[in-house]
């Protein structure tokens, strides 16, 4: 009855709705109510002239159409072997658009770029590096980004300095053939972004956003990430991964949210979970957090955008081998 090792599915394509619900009922109606209260929360418009931030990921050699914006980040996996050849391409794609500001990071697939994974290629594709043109690559660094803006109100011009923390690390996922991989109790999240970061990039979701779970009902986010964002609480969090959690999730970091992580963190309970007081607890926690911050602002309650963050996963290959089908994300901070 419940998810084992041995699925056939594959750790990244998510189990059946009826295989969830049998598994942990009252998980499973914790998880589809806080993400259909959270669909009718609307990404917070922001109290200044907005920057816009065009976020993509897992093109995985692919160079779809992309919309114009002040901001064009790439959040990993680039490639599909992480050759010279493939990088270089995924570099001079992004280099003919007309974005003034450009920031990639590489991961799993991106071999040549992690010292370690470097060695799996062939002696003709370890030589020579890329040539990254306009684009800001980033490794386990931060930078700070001036955006001129024009005032709606004064039409005045105004600067804005955005703080940017990114970094290509993931979860082991596979063999030595992939990059920046850690095992999870050996993350390198914990006090590594800068408390002052408005932009975060990471490769890997944060575990249970956006991270759905595979064939074996595991999370694939990083829970040391999660740990690590809750401290930071950045205005948005770009990152990518697992192709099927695409999408975006605005978070406000109450007690719903903390409910919802802990639902998601127990264990499988089958049809015995309904005999649960502390899921029902946590269940009911999720709704009425999730109602009451949808009201809130009929109500004349402040928005919250201070308190409020975005969580992208800007995937952009669907999860069928070949299609390239999921439209990229714009988000205005």
């Amino acid at each position: 009855m419940f998810p084992n090792q041995s699925s056939k599915r594959g750790i990244f394509a998510p189990p059946t709705p009826f295989q969830q619900f049998l598994w942990s009922p009252l998980k499973y109606l914790t998880h589809h109510f806080y993400f259909y209260i959270n669909s009718l929360s609307q990404v917070p418009i922001p109290p200044h002239p907005p920057v816009r931030v065009v976020c993509i990921s897992d093109t995985h050699n692919r160079t779809p159409s992309v919309p114009d914006g002040d901001l064009l980040i790439h959040a990993g996996d680039l490639t599909n072997g992480g050759t010279i050849a493939e990088s270089q391409a995924q570099i001079d794609w992004p280099d003919s658009l007309p974005h003034k500001h450009k920031v990639a990071i590489a991961s799993n697939h991106d071999a040549w770029l992690d010292a370690a994974s470097r060695s799996t290629l062939s002696l003709a594709d370890q030589e020579n590096s890329p040539d990254w043109k306009s684009i800001r690559y980033m490794q386990s660094e931060a930078l700070s980004i001036s955006f001129t803006a024009v005032n709606s109100n004064t039409g005045e011009d105004m600067e804005r300095m955005i703080n940017i923390y990114a970094a290509p690390h993931v979860p082991l996922c596979g063999g030595t053939s992939f990059a920046f991989q850690y095992q999870q109790h050996l993350h390198p999240w914990q006090y590594s972004i800068p408390k002052n970061t408005n932009i975060l990039v990471t490769h890997t979701p944060p575990r249970y956003y956006r991270d759905i779970s595979g064939g074996n009902f595991v999370n694939l986010g990083c829970q040391g990430l999660l740990e690590e964002i809750w401290r930071v609480k950045p205005k948005l969090h770009v990152f990518g991964h697992v192709h099927v959690g695409r999408g975006r999730t605005v978070v406000q970091w109450d007690r719903g949210q903390k409910a919802y992580e802990k639902a998601c963190e127990r264990k499988f309970g089958g049809l015995w979970e309904a005999f649960s007081p502390r899921a029902w607890m946590q269940l009911w926690t999720v709704v009425l957090c999730g109602v009451w911050g949808i009201l809130k602002k009929p109500l004349g309650q402040k928005s919250g955008y201070k308190q409020n963050s975005v969580l992208v996963n800007a995937a952009m290959w669907y999860d069928l081998p070949g299609n390239l089908e999921n439209p990229v994300q714009l988000i205005d901070i």
